[in-house]
């Protein structure tokens, strides 16, 4: 038996595959209207990475340069480069009128903040005393306190020689996952982290018993029973990876003075006292000889000190950048050496 198919039914079927085409033609066209659109995003937000990174770039430049019209001699908080009001060489110069935010670069702007490296102690330079001064000034367990400065020695020194409390890569490598001690400077404070003894509360600061509500009381060395890790500080709050060597008296901050050996809490906020708009001898807040500390020290010996652990200038700074290009903004930071009349940017890098 012959199916014979009608004239209106081939024209009905010919009007369904019309409606296919159409209809996949227009996912087609949907399709690449989305991947035209995904695409010209993708080279604008090169585009746009791309000036960010100059602004940026731009940044770091423009700390350079304020760094390099600073007046030679002591470096205070209170200058222009750490947002200051300035001092009388500064304001009547060319920073009279420099502020660190809304700086144009281009169609776009920048924000920078500078951090004197030598505000903190350099990881990398700290002897035994120090760091175990460090580490009674923070709190830490009297019990602990030999095992973490043993091993932080051991992690930067070069040698596999493992010290009375400290440790190498023999011990490291027990560990799961393994790794081996470093045997060079410390790079990134992050490290302190890997190292024996160093927990992560001691590294950032704080309490472990900041949700309890039963607030313990340090007693001295060691802890009440049931007592977790309480720090007013950590160590990345008063160490840096680089620096000159020597701590500014005029940048530093209480936490950091109080750590010197032979001060304590009393004489360093003595010393942040004299640094004040009318301290110094020139009544400008400004500590330019070791002398002029003598009424906020516990003593002679503190004086010795000073000297051997301290200065009151440094060179080495921190820039954070923030750079901005219509809506979006992206964050740097910069390493900057500064020489006499001379800034160098040494390292550039996204946050």
């Amino acid at each position: 038996m012959k199916i014979h198919f009608c004239k209106k039914f081939r024209g009905g079927f010919a009007v369904i595959m019309v409606l296919v085409a159409i209809t996949a033609l227009a996912i087609m066209a949907g399709a690449l209207a989305v991947f035209m659109k995904v695409e010209s995003q993708l080279a604008f937000n090169a585009n746009d990475s791309e000036k960010l990174l100059w602004i940026g770039r731009a940044g770091a430049e423009r700390a350079g340069w304020l760094l390099a019209q600073e007046p030679p001699g002591p470096t205070s908080l209170l200058q222009k480069w750490a947002g200051g009001p300035g001092l009388d060489q500064e304001t009547n110069g060319p920073l009279a009128d420099v502020t660190l935010t809304s700086f144009p670069v281009g169609d776009g702007a920048v924000d920078i903040a500078l951090v004197e490296q030598e505000s903190k102690f350099n990881i990398n330079t700290a002897d035994a005393t120090l760091l175990q001064q460090v580490l009674t000034t923070m709190g830490v367990d009297a019990g602990k306190i030999s095992v973490v400065s043993d091993s932080i020695q051991d992690w930067i020194d070069r040698d596999d020689a493992t010290k009375a409390a400290g440790a190498e890569s023999d011990f490291y490598q027990g560990l799961n996952p393994s790794y081996y001690s470093k045997n060079a400077p410390i790079d990134n404070l992050e490290e302190l982290q890997l190292i024996q003894g160093v927990t992560p509360l001691m590294f950032q600061g704080g309490s472990a018993d900041v949700n309890s509500p039963f607030k313990h009381h340090q007693l001295g060395f060691g802890r009440a029973p049931g007592q977790g890790e309480d720090y007013p500080f950590g160590l990345r709050d008063v160490f840096t990876p680089y620096s000159n060597g020597k701590v500014n008296v005029n940048t530093a901050d209480v936490n950091v003075l109080s750590c010197l050996p032979g001060m304590d809490s009393n004489s360093a906020a003595g010393i942040i006292a004299l640094r004040s708009s009318d301290g110094g001898a020139a009544g400008d807040g400004v500590i330019r000889s070791f002398n002029q500390l003598i009424p906020a020290l516990p003593g002679p010996a503190a004086l010795q000190q000073f000297s051997r652990y301290c200065t009151v200038a440094g060179n080495t700074y921190e820039v954070h950048i923030t750079a901005h290009a219509g809506a979006d903004a992206r964050e740097f930071v910069a390493v900057i050496l500064r020489y006499g009349n001379r800034a160098q940017v040494v390292s550039f890098y996204p946050k």
